[in-house]
């Protein structure tokens, strides 16, 4: 029986492959399922994929949201190797390496320092490929754009090597990586045989091409009168053998290796040119690919770390410069300052600071600097003796020296009085404290983490902040980014916090409705995360059916109860702007589509539905029909 499998990519990035059973496989959310897929988005029975007659069949099985091949309706429909399955928010490759008539195989490396290269092997410099590529652009595209979009080393090894000899005559090939002592660190082969016969390549040329960063290309090398030992075992059988360098700032890190041993085969200069490029090419995709990984697993830290009260999420671009940062910086003991607006995230960063450090298992103390008046803030942050002040009944430890070889977060440090801003540097500068009321010198041992929603440069010219002060904490620095600028994690968040308030309320939710989640994408949330998160809350409560529909939401999250022409303190002007900004553009582009509003939604790249619920919303009905 040929067998098949699906890959699975999953929200996280994460991919998982499964094996098809040989009559058939059901995929679905519920137990009884080959797959189970435990998401609101798959229907308890999903789709089944059936074996018939050494085919595959796939059909939905009458499911919710409808499962897809490509763009059509996944009935009766047989599979072919790379068909993308899409059922609900996943998405699955169909698998069936056999069709390709390929066979992944191990790779034997060979110590034949006395091979030697035919006298007419040719040598090409990169600097010479760029003007001949242009013959090959169809073939390096298609390698390009099979390459980048595949993260896993190992995985994007073998999808080149596929590639590679759809389009070059040989008969095998490997992909040899070295590490920073020129040892073999990866390698991969592939014969396109489908015999079991391991891929043999030769040390010797590893290594020249390696030393000389070249590409040297080898013809009917059984015959030639130098080969020494022409029944060495890295060329046996070999007519013609083509290496080249995979070469990325000033640095080889690998070769492609590629022979053939097919009758009246061979390679000539135009694959060593072409080969040349494409090596080029699968150098950026491996280290991206390398560099990808790192950053999943350094992500996954921050994610998965256990003391976090929620996870950190989102990953639009501005996030995952935060998640960079965080990982560089979490390890060291350096003080850092995060800034950013209310309800960023800025304590969940810091809390993620900690916990990849080396001070995770030490207590994390937090004292926000705005909660307090300046005597009672003293007493937190230093403690006092017994008789200090009036109420002093006994001795009493200060944050700072309960935060001993851990941490302090000082949460809204620009609200942190000048008095006691003098008296912090000090424990900055030298580890120790006085407590209250005391005389004795106390050594403390703390890293410093500080957030604050001013702009402390701002206020040091104001005198409202120690410009000695903001020097101690400005060590390393980072902003947290505002919902605003990171539209593209809203719903991930949206998400999360909906599952999260319906299982704390014991609420059966599916979702969100399509007009709620238009309302959340459109709103510019000067609360940030807080907001949406309080806001979600309220809709998990409020809804009474199935799916969070638009009318749960808060008031404010539609133009109607954004407060235009009502009483009271009236709009916020943000949203005013957008407001106003969303009637000009509605007007011009009816403007230009003659009063037609099928044409005016085209130009707008909205639905038509949206659009009259929208020129309702913003009341100017009559304005347009009397342009």
């Amino acid at each position: 029986m040929t067998k098949a499998r699906i890959r699975i990519t999953f929200s996280d990035g994460k991919e998982k492959r499964i094996d098809l059973k040989e009559t058939r496989t059901l995929v679905g959310r519920g137990d009884d399922n080959d797959i189970r897929l435990r998401h609101p988005s798959i229907s308890r029975k999903h789709f089944v994929i059936a074996s018939v007659d050494g085919r595959f069949v796939i059909d939905d099985l009458g499911s919710l949201n409808g499962t897809l091949v490509g763009d059509k309706p996944a009935e009766n429909y047989e599979l072919k190797d790379g068909d993308r399955i899409m059922a609900g928010d996943f998405t699955m490759i169909f698998e069936r390496p056999e069709e390709r008539g390929l066979r992944f195989c191990d790779v034997e490396i060979d110590n034949d320092d006395s091979v030697l290269l035919p006298e007419e092997f040719i040598s090409v410099d990169l600097d010479n490929v760029v003007a001949t590529i242009a013959r090959d652009l169809n073939a390096i595209l298609k390698v390009t754009a099979k390459i980048n979009a595949i993260h896993d080393v190992e995985e994007l090894q073998k999808e080149l090597l596929s590639e590679i000899l759809e389009v070059v005559p040989a008969t095998s090939g490997a992909i040899i990586l070295v590490d920073d002592e020129m040892g073999l660190a990866e390698v991969s082969g592939l014969n396109k045989s489908g015999s079991n016969e391991n891929v043999h390549v030769s040390r010797t040329i590893i290594n020249r091409v390696i030393d000389e960063k070249n590409g040297v290309l080898a013809n009917d090398i059984v015959n030639d009168s130098r080969q020494a030992t022409p029944e060495s075992v890295a060329v046996a059988g070999v007519s013609s053998l083509l290496c080249v360098p995979m070469y990325l700032f000033d640095k080889v890190h690998g070769v492609i290796y590629l022979s053939t041993s097919a009758e009246g085969e061979s390679f000539d200069d135009s694959h060593l040119r072409f080969m040349t490029a494409v090596a080029s090419i699968a150098s950026i995709a491996i280290e991206n690919a390398r560099n990808f990984s790192t950053l999943q697993i350094e992500n996954a830290k921050l994610k998965t770390a256990t003391s976090l009260e929620k996870q950190m999420i989102g990953d639009s671009e501005a996030m995952k410069r935060v998640y960079g940062f965080i990982a560089k910086a979490a390890p060291s003991d350096a003080t850092i300052l995060i800034e950013g607006e209310s309800g960023t995230g800025k304590e969940l960063a810091a809390k993620a600071i900690v916990v990849n450090s080396r001070r995770k298992d030490k207590p994390l103390v937090t004292i926000n600097c705005a909660t307090l008046t300046e005597n009672l803030l003293e007493s937190e942050l230093f403690g006092h003796e017994k008789g200090a002040f009036t109420g002093a009944l006994t001795q009493k430890k200060g944050k700072i020296e309960i935060a001993h070889g851990g941490t302090l977060f000082l949460d809204e440090v620009g609200e942190l009085p000048l008095g006691l801003q003098a008296k912090l540097l000090r424990v900055i500068q030298e580890r120790e404290l006085e407590r209250v009321g005391g005389i004795e010198k106390i050594g403390v041992d703390v890293r410093i983490i500080a957030a604050t929603n001013r702009d402390l440069e701002e206020e040091v010219k104001n005198g409202g902040f120690r410009q000695d002060l903001f020097y101690r904490l400005n060590v390393m620095k980072f902003r947290m980014p505002a919902l605003r600028e990171r539209r593209s994690d809203v719903m991930l968040l949206a998400e999360a916090f909906l599952w999260e308030y319906a299982r704390k309320n014991n609420r059966q939710l599916r979702g969100f409705s399509a007009s709620a989640k238009e309302r959340l994408l459109n709103y510019e949330y000067p609360g940030n995360v807080r907001e949406l998160e309080n806001a979600v809350e309220r809709a998990v409560i409020l809804s009474s059916g199935e799916w969070v529909a638009a009318e749960d939401l808060p008031e404010e999250f539609s133009l109607e109860g954004s407060g235009a022409g009502s009483g009271g303190d009236g709009p916020v002007p943000l949203q005013e702007g957008v407001k106003l900004k969303k009637k000009q553009m509605i007007i011009e582009a009816f403007r230009k589509a003659e009063g037609s509003y099928v044409d005016t939604a085209k130009i707008l790249d909205v639905h038509p539905n949206y659009l009259h619920r929208l020129i309702k919303t913003l009341g100017i009905k009559e304005e347009l029909e009397s342009l």
